[in-house]
Parts: structure tokens; sequence; C-alpha cells
């Protein structure tokens, strides 16, 4: 049987580790053990499996919608997750007909008011802007594609962020306590496992209610025995932390942020991206011990905690903001 280890897979369909360690923690794909091997290998079925999430991603479907396609038996499911998004894309598309319509509708009123040499206020037309009050898309359609390299295109087009896909905010200075741990099966669960305890045992909910829950690859990327996973929670300045936890402070400063569902990590490319190409902000790096900086804040922690939710359960609901450390163009010597 030809295995192929997870970075030569990742390499090879362009997907982060983080990923596809993430996608076997739900269940959507398996690994094969490999004898005298630590990595993680996959065979063919699992590699075509992955091409088909791929697709499916690149098509906006949820990861919930994509187990049930890929994984269920019963026809009518399948088909009733693919009509659920076809019906949001109908909605896209006819939102986006009514723009194009009323943005058709100013460029010939104002053609008409140069020929008859007046001045045109658009914005008293209350009909107009009523029209377009009422819309609430946020997402470009994808067109009826019929192939892989068009769908490639669409998707490339669709996944970008705009200025209110991403916000600016500012963390302050703060101390954490550090849980860290590299190599193993599930470095991320490992870790949360010991802030859990630590949580649990100095009653942290209520000593200090305003604590707020970061996380991080620690390295960047790696797999196997490198692969680690660094988890923070802030906690008073004068508290203790016990073993194997580590103290540590958060110098803070400006974040560029951006929402994501549990799971999209192939979002923080898009927030690279964006801020790569903003006119306004550049990357701050090596604030946290040498590694980049990057940081993901688990929202709503404090629920996720006190009801005992695992990893990969109701992980549709749970969101995380990804923090790209960032610094404005204009002041390079600004932290």
């Amino acid at each position: 049987m030809n295995l192929i280890t997870i970075s030569e897979i990742s390499k090879g369909l362009c997907i982060s580790t983080r990923t596809l360690r993430y996608y076997e923690q739900i269940g959507l794909i398996m690994s094969v053990k490999k004898d005298d091997y630590a990595y993680r290998t996959y065979d063919e079925a699992t590699v075509n499996r992955l091409q088909q999430i791929l697709v499916l991603r690149k098509l906006r479907i949820p990861l919930k919608q994509i187990s049930v396609i890929l994984q269920s038996e019963n026809t009518a499911a399948i088909i009733d997750a693919f009509r659920q998004n076809l019906s949001e894309v109908d909605d896209e598309i006819t939102a986006l007909s009514t723009i194009r319509e009323i943005i058709s509708g100013f460029i010939t009123r104002l053609n008409e008011s140069i020929h008859q040499n007046i001045k045109l206020n658009l914005m008293d037309d209350t009909a107009l802007l009523e029209a377009v009050d009422a819309l609430t898309v946020q997402k470009i359609p994808l067109k009826e594609e019929k192939t892989v390299e068009d769908l490639q295109a669409a998707s490339e087009k669709l996944n970008k962020l705009t200025d209110r896909d991403a916000r600016i905010v500012y963390l302050p200075p703060m101390t954490v306590a550090a849980a860290y741990v590299i190599g193993g099966e599930n470095p991320e669960g490992a870790s949360g496992d010991i802030l859990n305890k630590f949580i649990a045992d100095t009653d942290l909910i209520k000593v200090y209610p305003a604590a707020r829950h970061f996380g991080f690859n620690n390295p960047d990327e790696g797999e196997g025995e490198s692969h680690g996973y660094e988890r923070w929670i802030s906690i008073p300045d004068d508290m203790e932390v016990p073993a194997p936890l580590v103290k540590k402070h958060l110098d803070g400063g400006l974040y560029a942020a951006h929402m994501i569902p549990m799971g999209a990590w192939e979002e923080w490319v898009w927030l690279h991206e964006w801020v790569s190409n903003s006119d306004h902000y550049e990357g701050r790096w090596g604030t946290i011990d040498g590694v980049c900086g990057w940081l993901e804040e688990h929202l709503n922690y404090w629920d996720w905690y006190a009801s005992d939710v695992h990893i990969g359960e109701h992980d549709s609901c749970k969101q995380l903001d990804l923090l790209y450390p960032i610094k404005p163009k204009f002041a390079s010597n600004t932290k």
C-alpha cells in the first residue's frame, strides 16, 4: 500500500497540516499508522477524500454539511444539504441583481442630468435609499461553472477579505498561564486538558471572569513529534501558576482580527493576504517567545468550558478570532 506523509500531502494539495489534523479529529478523514514511522500517513482513498473535501469547501459548503455529503448513506439527506446551499446562493444572486439594477439606475439618471445640465442629488431619492437599505447580502455568489479551473478562479476571487471582514483591535498587556504540549497525537487537546484542570483547580471563572483564552501552533508548522500547540489563559498578575504551566507576559499591541467558525484554518491565508495588501498596516513579528505572534482567541470561552464541550462537538457553533500582529506603515518603529 502506497502511503503519503502529512507533509507531502500538505504540499501537494496546498493545505496546512493543522487543517489535516483537524479534519481527522472531526472524523472527515483517517490517517494510517506506518511501522517505524512517527508521522501521520494517508492512503490513496484518503487523498481522494481530501480532494473531494477541498472542492466542496471551494463551493463554500460548511464542514458539518460536508460530513453529511461524504458519509451519509441517505441520498435524501445529501440532496437536502446541497439544496440548502443552493438556496443561499440563489438569495445572494437575487440580492446582487437588485444591487446591479440600483447602480445601473444611478448611472442612467446621472447621464440624464448631464444632458439636461442639472445637478441631481441621488441621496434625496427616498425610494432608492429604502431599496438599498433592505439589502443584507455580504458575499458574491458563484456563477454556474463547468470546469475545475473556473471553480478555482471563482474560489480565489471569493476567498479574499474586504476591509469589512478584518477588524483592527488592541490587545492590552496581560499576564497569562501557558500550557504547552509538543508531540503526540493531539497536542491541541492535551494542552486544553492541562489548561482546563488549572481553571477548575483555581476556580478561575469566579476569581477572574475577565479572563481570555488564546492558542497558537508552536512551532508554527510541524508534524509528528515536532508538532506542538500552546494555550494561554489570562490571569491576575499576582496569581501563582503550578507546573507544568508557565507564567508569561503578553506585551499586547495592535492586531488585525478576523472571526472564523472552528476549523476554517484556511482563512489564516486570507487574513495574511489582507495585511500584505493593506495600504495602512504591515506585519509585526517576533513578539511571543520567538514565535511569529499569530494568535487564535476562543470567543465566548467560558460558556464552552462550563458545558464541558470537547473537540469536534458542536464545532459549527464555536467561534474564534484570528489575530495577526500589525503596526501602522507610517510608524515603522512602533511595536
